[in-house]
């Protein structure tokens, strides 16, 4: 069973925390929290120790021995991953200079798991020299990963940057933490991924489009922004987007606009992965007008796409690594051998088979199935999982 251990000081987001340990406890994770004095003024330990069915610890457990050991040290080595959330002012600073006067911060300094750690404060007070030197400085511990403060309307009625990070981005990271157990192995990697479904349109509400979400594509820079990357997704997405330290989102509609932003991006990039479902044929008649019914052409003449993917892997330079997913119907013979053909006449470094017709697969989905081919002839199928674990299955597969 992996075990989660959070930390929790005193700020107003500490209530964001009862989802988080909520959600973890229901997925059977196991999970017990720490609290320091300030933190229980605002939500108490009863609360945490319900939610998450274990004690929650306060200073006034500090010296109470676990096991016959001190409780500090007990936890520590509990832990497979420590999160933070929220860090405030107070405790940042702390944790920079390695300070240790409770029970949250002795805990830190005796554990050598990965620590994610989620900052909250007012706006005036994240912008101050002080708070961003000490914000810089954790971030050069190779332990620590940020999951930094957003912005919107705080607390206190300010408007800025400072607002914890929701409970589904914190458990989104620890679900990638809790497979890849922390591991930054893409950190000083250039990712490029694109994602969603193109649209083709015939006038500007009429589109020959596909059932694409953008989960996936989504969920693969999510992985790669967890693991230490800097990523540029290009989207055509109908899913939120993420946000995140580290991350670039370009939007576009359509396979044209799509293929210029990718050939944009493309020269930087370490590893590009298309995930996007491009469009195969447009409409050669347009209209910049809603035509009334009435006028809607009843036969459409289309013209090809140009292969946005087959362009790339002309462009590619030897150093780079480009990735593509072929979405398929039939039984799974057909699937793989249609992605086989793909990866060749493509020219790609690897492909991702996946069978889009089903309940649990492909388009719209939560949870996907794969089998990654490289051109070396090394193959890996995946079992049913989520779109985030297959991601990570994938930057496995490939590095």
């Amino acid at each position: 069973m992996n075990h989660v251990l959070i930390g929790i000081s005193g700020g107003i987001a500490a209530y964001k925390v009862c989802e988080v340990v909520s959600s973890l406890a229901k997925r059977g994770i196991e999970v017990r929290v720490i609290l320091t004095k300030s933190a229980a003024e605002f939500v108490t330990p009863l609360t945490f120790a319900t939610l998450s069915r274990q004690p929650a610890y306060t200073d006034a457990d500090f010296w109470q021995p676990s096991n016959g050991r001190p409780l500090h040290i007990e936890l520590a080595e509990w832990a497979d991953i420590f999160l933070l959330a929220p860090v405030t002012a107070n405790t940042l600073a702390k944790l920079s200079y390695g300070m240790a006067d409770n029970l949250l911060t002795n805990t830190v300094l005796a554990s050598t798991c990965p620590i994610l750690f989620a900052p909250a404060m007012n706006t005036n007070m994240w912008l101050q020299p002080s708070v961003q030197e000490n914000w810089r400085k954790l971030l050069q511990d190779n332990r620590y990963t940020a999951i930094a403060p957003t912005d919107g309307i705080l607390a206190c009625d300010a408007v800025g940057t400072g607002r914890m990070a929701e409970p589904e981005i914190i458990l989104e990271y620890l679900e990638s933490f809790l497979f890849t157990k922390g591991k930054q192995d893409l950190k000083g990697k250039k990712i490029l991924v694109n994602a969603g479904g193109t649209r083709e349109f015939i006038d500007p509400v009429r589109f020959i489009g596909n059932p694409s979400t953008g989960k996936q594509g989504i969920a693969i820079a999510k992985a790669a922004m967890h693991r230490g990357a800097k990523v540029t997704l290009i989207t055509a997405s109908s899913s939120p987007l993420p946000i995140g330290e580290g991350l670039g989102v370009r939007v576009v509609r359509t396979a044209a606009e799509m293929h210029q932003v990718m050939l944009e991006e493309f020269p930087l990039a370490d590893i590009t992965i298309a995930a996007a479902a491009i469009g195969d044929v447009r409409s050669q008649f347009q209209s910049d007008r809603k035509l009334p019914k009435s006028e809607l052409p009843l036969k459409l003449e289309l013209e090809y796409i140009p292969d946005i993917v087959a362009d790339l892997a002309s462009r590619k330079r030897p150093d780079q690594l480009l990735v593509g997913f072929a979405a398929q119907t039939g039984n799974e013979s057909e699937v793989l051998s249609a992605a086989k053909e793909k990866l060749a006449r493509k020219g790609l470094d690897a492909i991702a088979a996946n069978a889009v017709k089903g309940s649990q697969t492909g388009f719209g989905t939560d949870t996907n199935q794969a089998t990654f081919i490289h051109k070396n002839g090394n193959t890996q199928s995946t079992p049913l999982c989520s779109k985030l674990e297959l991601a990570h299955r994938l930057f496995n597969f490939l590095i």
